[in-house]
């Protein structure tokens, strides 16, 4: 493609022997080499894509595979010493970690497999293929270079990588360097154009077809290439027409974005070389990987300080000059790096010397740049800064802290305003978020802890802290809010920019922390400078003067600040890093040298605890809607404030401040302040009063707030620090507490925890000590519940609760409480307080919660220790102070008892005063119980007491009288069943909501005599009064002949659930003829319903109106298909196309004796001869033609007969339908027709009825199918829908020859008796192996009525008649199925055996009398083989004929057939061959009809297609056929990830991340959503999906996307969903998208669902009722799949 270089005529070319004796005389032989170079390689074919086999050394025990976007990683989480090390798939499946916790995560490219690296595992470093142990086996002495060649191979390297590096970073676009300028110079330029992130796929398509007249598969070729790339030649030619591109494509890519397309003129000569540098690139990947010594010559001289003083190293040139390079160069160049520098220790120390030295310049480039961080120089900080030891020592010498803090800082500077504090208003997301980038760094950096301290270390460190306590200066107060009044605020101020920094410095802040914690003198300094800072910090300060505040007896002298009147910020981090400090001084016991630091005078609690406080007041407010007029921007603050993502650094710290400053400062001084800044200090002192009920109720909502912090502070001391507990014991009470609110799954629990910095929560080690493990079903996800020996652990106020879930979790435990019958007291839920009053109840209820605390408190220390040691005296002050006034709290408490307003509160406080009694008998050293008792004598409690029982005791007698009357009814119930037994057994499977007629008990005595639904003995049909009720005018009717027809919602689709041939090449529809369905049931047409029933008027006018409003709704085409007469069913939401007719079962009664002497003259013979007869009558006789075959015409000759013998067994006039009933007749089967055939709609077209009759018999075929699948009964199995649906389906397949023209139904039936007869011109009939017996069979007995047609008079068979044509067609038919399956019985080699029975014994003469008139046949087959393959391939076709003519007559069928008990095959082909009137013994229709049979078997076997299908020159379907189903997945997901890891696409030889997507119905891995797999369908484009269901499943298909881990439904070009994986994980869900990473199991379940809603054709309805729950904006184009 591009132009090559050639060198000027005449000079003289160096051959490889010259080169190398002139290396050593040359001061640069770099022109010279690259000149031979140039000429050798250019001629080469070895610089082709052929990959070269890499050898590696054993000495290099890392593996370094450099993952590709989307391929799967894995993580250890017993052993990795952080989340960012990873194995690749061949590592892993060797590796000990396989066994162990591991996640599983999707590469976004870039990074590269760990196995090997001894710092990034804790245990199994290595996998078996790089163990050093077995890696030493292998070693051999290629590894070490000779010094000979080391030399040459580093001039060489020099000279190649030199060029590589002045190549890759030249600029100039139309000349090259002194060195290589050729002698000529040609006039040929490439227009080329460059990837960027402004512009889509179709936008640059769309400028190149507009600019260099391409088409659009060139256009998108190109853009592929440019996306991949990073670059691509559009246009070769001269620099003026190159230049006319250039402006044709800026012009035109500039009218759809504001910023053009980067376009540049390069001439071929620069184009060339460039290309060339990259294959160097290449080159040098190869050539490192064949020796170790190769790759440290490498590194050498990529390392090594350029000569020139202005200029770095290569290595480092090329880092710099990273943002400048267009895609496919940063990769070949990450690559290199990657295998090369990376893959040895010293040399990734240097290299990370050199990268930490750059790094502010590279992170300057990376944010200017456009480019995604994967294709970014600085995303290899991950592989560098994540070492442990590299990171001590890039602290120690490239105070590498310092060095990433002063470049964020750098960044942000232009935020700052003129108080040195951030503000963001108006900030570049794209350029902020790319900033936040380089937060990540610092977390890599902080990972590790380091066991031992240096004095350089603590050094470096504590320089670093510094800088990043600047930093956070600059964040302390930043974005401070003021409460609006008066007027609503204007314009939301920015907030998301201060907590995204929040969010990205949590982790960070707490690693800080522990590096602190690891060094005591760090520690203590650290904590010195971050007080040092908070000093100095002057965010909003305090205004008024210091002024004194009396509150009973005390005094506060503070200054003040109302948080309502003044601004406020909610960052803090300075003041909360304190906090945490603080807390890791008490852990270690440095707090107590911290006078040593900080003098204790400047450690004024007072002011540290001061602006956490104005934080907590803050939500209050917020709380108590103060700030309405703010907007939502401050109520988002507040949420993620206290939300788990921020709150450990945020919420959580401000409550540690609160609580150090509660222990440090004076008590009462303490609650003065708080009370000071809630804002109620004049409310509680009486000196403030109001009538305005919008401020009483902020007063009441602010004193909750206050009550419910001081509970917080006072009872939340679950921190390690503050009491003696650790982060298993802090996890395990969060998962207590969220477990008190409801059961949540694993996934609900993980997101309400916080994470630590590798991201883990803990939950794994606390979970099965706190809670209990529901499984999932078939839907949902496994649940945990909590232990009830845990519930004691529950606090109502547990200060991580939300509004919503304090409400939740208070309702769901009074709720237990009150099913257990406890009498334990606990809070009821909060009132809702409609006045303003003085308190509310929930002020009380938190008030009862503190003296709980307080006395609580009391009992533990009193039950520790003695009395005398006990200072914490809270009950003595409760009922000493005040009691000389009657003011006590103790007093006021028992006054609360007889309160009526408290009733809710009664338990509390009556547990409240037993507490006061418990202390009090503690500090007596007497027995609780018996003063408890004494105060149970008191009179209110003792008539509270008394009230209580009362209720119990009424409520129990209560539920004692509904058990009762319960066991009367259902004693009674089953009374009644066995007294009228025989009504019940007689009942219908699926009854109508009619009642039978007063006849029926008479009938049944009949039925239960004959159950038999074909012949003479033809059972009676019950008569059924159907009266339905319209879904959608709620109006009754029953179902009748003339009466206005009921519909059936319907949906018709094509199906391949039972093909035998899966991706069959179909025919065309156009012009087949469906008259014969092959025996392989490629595809066919299957009708189901929801069983929902309407008014067929009633169902026209919501069609009429579901079009009108459907084009209006968004997307709506992707749900429904208009034109395709699509719509939901207005019940349930089902997918729907068409309607079925319900058409009333007449039941005919047919006289016995008359059947039995009719019987006598219609003979099976009798009855051919007949038809043959009538058939050959209706055939148009040609002139001067004979009469037909002689032979045929006497085969059967008893008695002559004539056109109308067959009128003289019985006729009548056929039944007459309402118009409506037509109507709807034609409605359904015109859209069998379309939808089977995939044609436009024609009423007309005489294929019409077959579609109709095809249709009823695939039904029938696919729920034998399902109910086979399912181990169900034949009958009684089905629900109610199906078998309404079915019924339905079958009637109106029946009543199809009444409405269209009896001519075509005629010949229809002729070609299909063909099959079987000899019919006089009828040819191209196929044999019977190409036949479908059962579709045969039903569109007989459904045609045959059309021969009673005649010219004047419209008749059909009698019941007589009926019997006899079902009876001979179906034994007719049997005899062919049979038939079908001894030709199929080829697979007997070696089966030997005698016969014994008499079946074994029939079955080998019917053996050898096909023997003798097929050729081919096998002439060994023993009898019982014959007998046995018979029985079981036979049984399909007799289940599915009993389900036919059950629904056809009506006849209930014996009850071994609906009976749930076990049945053998011989009792369930005895009970079927019973129902069908035919023998168990198969074999005796060819007995008992021999001389009919025989010429009727030499015709069938006579086909030469029969021949040719025992010579294997046609498939022959065996039978039974096989049951279709979904294919086996592997148990564990990550099987199936190593297919995916290593799928080829078969059309692309690229590296690139593909999207395998495995079908699930017949195992093929395609390539999804790639343009090098996509095909012409149609006229249109589509993907690799789309193309496979159209052939696979008929359009339908069912793919599981691995590496997503999801299953994508198809149902067309343009519908599909998403559905989840059957796959779980150990928690019982699932994993979309691999998004937690946990191992993943097969949920048999979950699969056999997927397979069931395959099978049940459900696919298309999920799809439509996925895509009505989901909304979305952009509809996904799903052909390209």
């Amino acid at each position: 493609m591009y132009g090559r270089w050639k060198m000027a005529e005449g000079e003289k070319t160096l051959n490889a022997l010259e080169l190398s004796m002139k290396w050593r005389e040359s001061v640069d032989c770099g022109p010279d080499m690259l000149k031979y170079w140039w000429s050798r390689c250019h001629k080469s074919t070895a610089w082709r894509r052929s990959p070269i086999p890499r050898r590696r050394s054993a000495s290099s025990q890392l593996c370094g595979r450099v993952f590709k976007e989307g391929e799967t990683t894995y993580s250890c989480r017993d052993c990795a010493i952080d989340p960012t090390c990873v194995l690749c798939m061949d590592c892993f499946q060797t590796s000990v970690h396989k066994g162990h916790r591991y996640k599983m995560h999707a590469s976004s490219g870039g990074g590269f497999c760990d196995c090997g690296d001894l710092e990034a595992w804790k245990t199994g470093p290595c996998c078996t293929k790089h163990d050093p142990g077995a890696a030493a086996m292998e070693t051999d002495g290629d590894c070490v270079l000779e010094a000979g060649l080391q030399e040459r191979a580093r001039k060489l390297f020099q000279v190649l990588l030199r060029y590589t590096v002045d190549l890759l970073v030249w600029e100039e676009s139309y000349e090259l360097p002194p060195e290589l300028q050729p002698s000529v110079k040609e006039d040929a330029y490439y227009c080329v154009l460059y990837n960027d992130e402004h512009h889509s796929y179709d936008h640059v398509i769309y400028t190149l077809q507009r600019s260099v007249q391409c088409d659009q598969r060139e256009a998108h070729t190109h853009t592929a290439l440019i996306d991949k790339e990073g670059r691509r030649a559009v246009k070769r030619g001269s620099r003026q027409s190159c230049q006319q591109a250039k402006s044709l494509i800026r012009s035109n890519s500039e009218h759809i974005s504001l910023q053009p397309l980067r376009v540049e003129i390069l001439h071929a000569v620069v184009m060339a070389h460039q290309s060339f540098a990259m294959r160097l690139g290449t080159w040098f990947q190869q050539i490192i990987g064949y020796s170790v010594g190769f790759r440290q010559v490498f590194c050498q001289v990529a390392l090594e300080p350029s000569p020139l003083p202005d200029r770095p190293s290569l290595i480092s040139r090329l880092m710099l000059h990273d943002s400048r390079l267009y895609k496919g160069a940063r990769k070949i160049v990450h690559e290199l790096i990657v295998c090369s520098l990376l893959m040895e220790t010293e040399y990734k120390r240097l290299f990370a010397i050199e990268f930490t030295k750059h790094y502010k310049q590279l992170q300057k480039d990376f944010i200017s740049d456009d480019h995604e961080r994967s294709l970014s120089v600085t995303a290899l900080s991950v592989q560098i800064f994540t070492v442990p030891t590299l990171a001590r020592q890039l602290i120690e010498e490239g105070n590498v802290v310092k060095v990433i803090v002063d470049t964020v800082m750098e960044m942000l500077s232009e935020h700052l305003d003129a108080n040195n504090r951030f503000h963001f208003q108006g900030y570049n997301s794209d350029k902020f978020f790319r900033i936040q980038v380089i937060f990540h760094d610092l977390r890599y950096i902080l990972i590790s802890k380091p066991a031992v301290w240096t004095d350089e270390l603590r050094t470096q460190f504590l320089e670093g802290f510094r800088t990043f306590l600047g930093m956070l200066a600059c964040m302390q107060g930043m974005e401070e809010v003021k409460r609006q009044f008066g007027q609503h605020i204007e314009v939301e101020p920015e907030w998301e920019a201060g907590f995204s920094i929040q969010i990205q410095l949590r982790h960070i802040l707490s690693m800080f922390q522990d590096w602190c914690a690891a060094d005591e003198e760090v520690l203590l300094l650290t904590f010195k400078e971050c007080h040092t800072a908070l000093m100095s910090c002057n965010n909003q300060p305090f205004h008024g003067e210091a002024v004194d505040s009396y509150m009973c007896k005390h005094i506060l002298h503070t200054r003040p600040y109302k948080v309502s009147q003044e601004p406020v910020s909610i960052h803090l981090p300075i003041s909360r890093l304190l906090a945490g400090l603080y807390v890791h001084l008490c852990r270690t016991g440095a707090v107590k040298r911290l006078h040593e630091y900080v003098d204790q005078e400047c450690c004024d609690f007072a002011y540290f605890v001061e602006h956490p406080l104005r934080c907590v007041v803050l939500a209050a407010q917020v709380s108590a809607e103060m700030w309405r007029r703010n907007g939502l921007s401050l109520v988002s603050q507040v949420y993620y404030y206290q939300d788990v993502k921020c709150r450990d650094e945020m919420f959580d710290k401000d409550i540690i401040m609160l609580q150090i400053a509660a222990s440090k400062m004076d008590p009462n001084h303490f609650l003065i302040l708080i009370l000071q800044r809630f804002e109620l200090f004049e409310v509680f002192n009486g000196s403030c009063s109001s009538k305005d009920q919008e401020l009483l109720k902020q007063w009441n909502r602010l004193t909750e707030e206050m009550l419910h912090l001081l509970i917080i502070i006072t009872g939340e001391r679950y921190v390690p620090g503050i009491s003696h507990v650790t982060k298993e014991d802090v996890t395990m009470r969060e998962v207590i507490h969220l477990l008190c609110i409801e059961p949540m799954a694993h996934s609900s629990l993980v997101k309400g925890l916080p994470e630590n910095e590798s991201h883990e929560t803990g939950l794994e080690n606390v979970i099965p000590k706190v809670s209990t493990f529901k499984k999932p079903g078939v839907s949902g996800h496994g649940l945990y519940e909590v232990k009830k020996e845990c519930l004691p652990e529950f606090n109502p106020f547990f200060y991580h609760y939300s509004k919503s879930q304090h409400s939740k979790a208070e309702d769901a435990q009074k709720k237990r409480r009150n099913q257990e019958g406890s009498d334990k007291a606990l809070p009821p839920p909060r009132a809702v307080e409609d006045r303003g009053t003085q308190w509310t109840e929930a002020m009380i209820q938190r008030a009862l919660h503190l003296i709980g605390q307080g006395l609580l408190e009391e009992k533990t220390q009193l039950e520790a220790s003695s009395e005398e040691e006990v200072a914490f005296n809270f009950s003595v002050k409760a009922r000493g102070i005040g009691s000389e006034h009657s003011k006590s709290l103790f007093y006021f408490l028992s006054k609360l008892m007889g309160l009526a307003a408290l009733e809710a509160q009664k338990d509390m406080i009556k547990w409240t005063l037993q507490m006061f009694e418990t202390v009090k008998c503690l500090r007596e050293k007497s027995s609780p119980h018996a003063s408890m008792s004494v105060d149970h004598t008191r009179p209110e409690e003792n008539v509270h007491d008394k009230e209580k029982a009362e209720r119990k005791r009424k409520a129990e007698a209560a539920k004692l009288h509904r058990q009762k009357i319960m066991a009367q009814m259902s004693a009674m119930q089953k009374n009644f069943i066995e007294t009228h037994k025989m009504l019940y057994d007689n009942m219908p499977e699926t009854g109508g909501q009619g009642e039978p007629s007063a006849s029926t008990e008479s009938w049944a005595m009949e039925l239960g005599e004959s159950r038999v639904a074909v012949g003479p003995q033809r059972g009676v049909t019950l008569p059924e009064r159907e009266v339905l009720t319209c879904i959608l005018c709620q109006e009754e009717q029953e179902v009748q002949a003339r009466a206005p027809a009921m519909v059936l919602t319907a949906c018709v689709q094509r199906s391949a659930v039972l093909t035998q041939c899966r991706g069959k090449a179909l025919p065309n529809t156009e012009t087949f003829d469906p008259l014969f369905m092959h025996p392989d049931l490629a595809v066919g047409t299957h009708t189901g319903s929801c069983g929902h029933v309407m008014h067929a008027t009633c169902w026209q006018k919501y069609f009429e109106a579901v079009q009108n409003t459907t084009r209006n709704r968004l997307h709506a085409e992707m749900i429904i298909d208009l034109e395709n007469g699509e719509y939901m069913c207005p019940l349930c939401k089902s997918l729907c196309n068409t309607v079925v007719p319900l058409i009333a079962l007449e039941p005919l009664a047919l006289n016995y004796e008359s059947a039995e002497l009719v019987g006598q003259l219609l003979t099976l013979p009798r009855w051919i001869q007949i038809i043959q007869a009538r058939v050959n009558g209706l055939q148009p006789a040609p002139q001067g033609s004979e009469s037909g075959s002689e032979a045929d015409s006497q085969l059967y000759a008893e008695g002559q007969a004539d056109f109308r013998s067959i009128l003289s067994f019985g006729v009548q006039a056929p039944t007459k339908y309402s118009d409506s009933i037509t109507e709807m007749l034609v409605v359904c089967a015109t859209t069998v027709h379309r939808v089977g055939l995939k044609v436009a709609p024609n009423e007309l077209d005489p294929r019409v009825p077959v579609m109709s009759w095809n249709t009823c018999a695939f039904t029938i075929q696919a729920i034998d199918n399902m109910l086979q699948g399912e181990e169900k009964t034949l009958f009684g199995s089905l629900q109610y829908r199906q078998h309404a649906g079915l019924k339905a389906v079958v009637q109106f397949s029946a009543a199809q020859r009444l409405k269209c023209s009896q001519a075509v139904i005629q010949k229809h039936f002729m070609g299909m008796l063909a099959a079987l007869l000899p019919i006089k011109d009828v040819e191209g009939t196929p044999s019977i192996l190409e036949v479908d017996c059962f579709h045969l069979l039903v569109g007989l007995v459904l045609a045959v009525p059309a021969l009673y047609q005649e010219e004047t008079v419209d008749l059909q068979p009698s019941a007589i008649s009926s019997a006899y044509n079902h009876l001979h067609l179906l034994q007719l038919v049997t005899m062919v199925h049979v038939l079908q399956i001894v030709l199929s019985c080829q697979d007997a080699a070696g089966v030997i055996g005698g016969d014994e029975g008499e079946q074994d014994k029939a079955a080998a003469e019917l053996y050898r009398t096909v023997a003798q008139h097929t050729e081919g046949l096998k002439a060994d087959v023993p009898g019982w083989f014959i007998a046995d393959r018979v029985r079981r391939g036979v049984a399909s076709f007799l289940r599915c004929a009993a389900l036919f003519f059950n629904c056809l007559t009506g006849v209930p069928p014996p009850e071994e057939l609906s009976s749930t008990a076990a049945l053998s095959a011989e009792g369930q082909m005895e009970a079927l061959c019973s129902y069908l009137a035919l023998p168990s013994n198969l074999f005796q229709l060819f007995q008992e009809h021999r001389e009919t049979v025989l010429p009727l078997l030499q015709r069938w076997c006579g086909n030469p297609a029969i021949s040719k299908a025992l010579k294997g020159e046609i498939p022959v379907i065996m039978y039974p056929r096989k049951q279709n189903r979904l294919i086996d997945l592997p148990e564990d997901y990550s099987v199936l990830l190593n297919q995916a890891c290593h799928f080829q696409c078969p059309k692309s030889s690229d590296e690139d991340r593909k999207h395998p997507t495995l079908c699930l119905f017949c195992g093929a891995m395609l390539c999804s959503q790639s343009a090098c797999c996509q095909k012409q369908m149609d006229g249109e484009v589509v993907g690799a999906c789309t193309v496979h269901a159209a052939t696979c499943g008929a359009g339908v298909g069912m793919f599981l996307r691995i590496r997503e881990c999801e299953v994508v439904l198809m149902a067309s070009k343009t519908r599909g969903s998403t559905y989840p994986a059957p796959y779980l994980d150990d928690y019982g869900e699932t994993d979309p998208q691999l998004g937690r990473g946990n191992p993943l199991h097969l949920s048999p379940e979950r699969y056999r669902k997927l397979h069931q809603l395959w099978q049940q054709h459900c696919i298309l309805e999920e799809i439509a009722r996925s895509l009505e729950v989901v909304s979305v904006m952009f509809a996904f184009e799903w052909q390209t799949l």
